[in-house]
């Protein structure tokens, strides 16, 4: 018999991961939320950093600043979230702007405001949202493009303490997060609003999650109806956009952060939740159904249309619709893909559709990330076609009146129908309201210096403004003659990837997150989709597949355009014992610019997850 006590198991080993030591942070417009300090990666050194790379009118990447909120929270004292904004329109290099979408959103960690996307090119950043992981040595050890990999960084955080705490390399503490000075207005970044029967003007007041009705002035409170707090609850909401009005007086609202719709009665102020879970729709769930078992994904406006209400539902670009007789949602229109294609509703793409308005025949689309004004109308027995009257795509945008063929917008959040037939487009990073009339085919300016206007509304023969960044309603008389403003055209600033003639491989990078594994239960977890703008450009690879590497042959007659990436992988914890793995969704879209050079790369590596070896 041996008495001799059993020698102590070894600690297992670290698992090994590629590690490139992290550039520095820089950017022209300083740091915002850090008290007026500059930070630096030395001063980080010895906490785990998250650099978030977003862009404020990205509806995935304000998906993403909700993921991060409780990883943000549970590990306050040991990771340091820095968001660095990276713009994609030019008033999103405004750095007033920044200020107020950090505050509008409510980002509690240090921003680095980086207009000339520095620290983006730095990174080899390709698409927003990107994650970036760096360990408290100063290097980076992963990368995470597009949404849900919350669950897969807080699993790596957790790998990171226990291993640097080993080492003696974490340092725990207070972050640098420094919380700017509240500011007391009786609006906050207001989002959409309407006229009640009483003639008051009822607004969803999204960053202070409330509605709050005001008298006919538009400046008086008459109450608020919410608690003020983000939740879910009969007396909260989260980030409330869309408001419409429904034949029975009663208000539905769409409460964009908790992805669901709710139903206000005026009389009593009671509000219900009348379609959506709570749950932020992923690829694979249902897309109809019974309204209160169906996820929504981040609904920014509504319109009651045709007996039925409709639903800009930005987070997946498409239209759905809530049928209050039966209690059913289902999509409508559009399918899922990121861009800009007209045709029969099934088949259309839009870019994160946020204003709606009904006009007879004709339901109008604010098409906000294509600086589009688009409508749907009936074609057929039943059928729904969607057309567009300004607008060409995800990259090219400005302030342009004259012909709509040629006329551009910047981001629009709003659009109202006048009793002329024309429409009213609030052109929100113009800070404009445009004019589009449908029977001249002309686009013209009928107001300039309004802050990122948002929504406006007909009240008698006045039109109400919601000037979201000066947080107030502005009431206007509708002007006979069009303003003159210099025409200026632009194309986002990112630089275009310079790809070699013939082949061009595509790779998709995408490693399971450790404990996990593909899920594969139920056929391929992975998808990709590949087209282009034109579509010319590409002679093979267009379409569908499982794979998430492809070979793609460039048509050499073309020499520049977008290559429109989409990509999916499931993935679930890999414990045999367990007979029901938590399983998670990793998506994200890229729209790629490329230039055909002969100079130009063969391969094309896109991080999904993980490091590009």
């Amino acid at each position: 018999m041996n008495d001799a006590a059993p020698a102590p198991t070894p600690a297992p080993e670290p698992r090994r991961r590629a590690r490139v030591r992290a550039p520095e942070l820089i950017g022209k417009g300083g740091w915002l939320n850090t008290g007026g300090k500059d930070l630096t990666l030395a001063d980080l050194r010895g906490r785990v950093v998250i650099l978030d790379f977003w862009t404020f009118c990205c509806i995935n990447c304000l998906h993403v600043l909700d993921e991060l909120r409780e990883l943000e929270e549970k590990h306050r004292d040991t990771v340091v979230i820095i968001g660095v904004h990276s713009p994609k329109f030019v008033h999103e290099a405004d750095h007033a702007a920044v200020v107020d979408a950090v505050e509008r959103y409510e980002v509690h960690h240090p921003v680095l405001d980086d207009p000339e996307l520095a620290t983006w090119k730095q990174y080899a950043v390709r698409a927003w949202p990107t994650l970036v992981v760096i360990d408290p040595e100063g290097y980076v050890v992963a990368q995470h493009a597009g949404e849900g990999h919350a669950h897969a960084i807080a699993r790596l955080v957790e790998e990171l303490e226990a291993e640097h705490e080993a080492k003696g390399t974490l340092r725990r503490g207070d972050g640098p997060y420094v919380a700017p000075e509240p500011v007391a207005t009786d609006l906050r970044f207001p989002g959409k609003a309407l006229v009640l029967p009483s003639g008051n003007l009822l607004v969803s007041d999204s960053t202070r999650h409330q509605l709050v009705e005001l008298e006919a002035d538009g400046e008086t409170v008459v109450r608020r109806i919410g608690s003020g707090e983000r939740g879910f609850g009969p007396d909260a909401f989260s980030e409330p956009q869309g408001l419409a009005l429904l034949p029975d007086g009663r208000v539905v609202v769409a409460d964009t952060v908790n992805h669901a719709l709710r139903v206000l009665d005026p009389e009593t102020g009671a509000v219900e939740t009348v379609a959506g879970t709570g749950r932020q729709w992923w690829q694979g769930s249902p897309t109809s159904g019974p309204a209160l078992e169906v996820d929504l994904s981040s609904p920014w406006d509504v319109a009651w249309w045709q007996g039925r209400v409709w639903i800009a539902m930005a987070g997946v670009h498409q239209l759905w619709t809530w049928d209050p007789e039966s209690g059913t949602v289902g999509v409508a229109a559009g399918t899922t893909n990121e861009g800009l294609v007209d045709g029969p509703a099934a088949e259309a793409w839009f870019a994160q559709p946020s204003g709606l308005a009904a006009a007879g025949d004709r339901l109008w689309i604010a098409d906000s990330e294509t600086s589009a004004l688009r409508w749907v109308e009936r074609e057929g027995e039943g059928g729904y076609v969607v057309r567009s009257a300004v607008g060409t795509g995800l990259f090219d945008f400005g302030h342009r009146d004259g012909d709509a063929a040629q006329a551009l917008l910047q981001h629009p959040l709003g659009v109202t129908a006048l009793p002329d037939g024309s429409v009213a487009v609030c052109d929100t990073y113009n800070h404009a309201l445009r004019r589009y009339d449908p029977a001249t085919g002309q686009v013209s300016t009928l107001a300039t210096d309004l802050r990122e206007p948002s929504a406006a509304v007909l009240a008698g023969e006045d039109i109400v403004v919601v000037e979201s960044a000066r947080h107030r309603l502005t009431r206007l008389r509708l002007p006979e003659e069009a303003v003159r403003v210099d025409a200026v055209a632009h194309r986002t600033q990112r630089a275009a990837t310079e790809v070699a003639p013939g082949t061009l491989r595509l790779d998709v990078v995408f490693q399971a997150p450790a404990g996990q594994k593909l899920d594969t239960r139920y056929g391929p977890s992975t998808r990709l989709l590949v087209s282009s703008t034109p579509p010319e450009l590409l002679a093979e690879g267009e379409g569908a597949g499982t794979d998430l590497f492809r070979d793609l042959v460039l048509n050499p007659d073309v020499t520049e355009g977008v290559l429109h990436v989409s990509a999916m992988a499931a993935s679930c914890d890999d414990d045999p014992a367990n007979e029901y793995p938590a399983c998670h969704v990793h998506q994200q879209d890229w729209g790629v610019p490329v230039v055909v050079t002969a100079a130009g790369a063969a391969r094309l590596p896109l991080v999904l997850a993980g490091m590009d070896a």
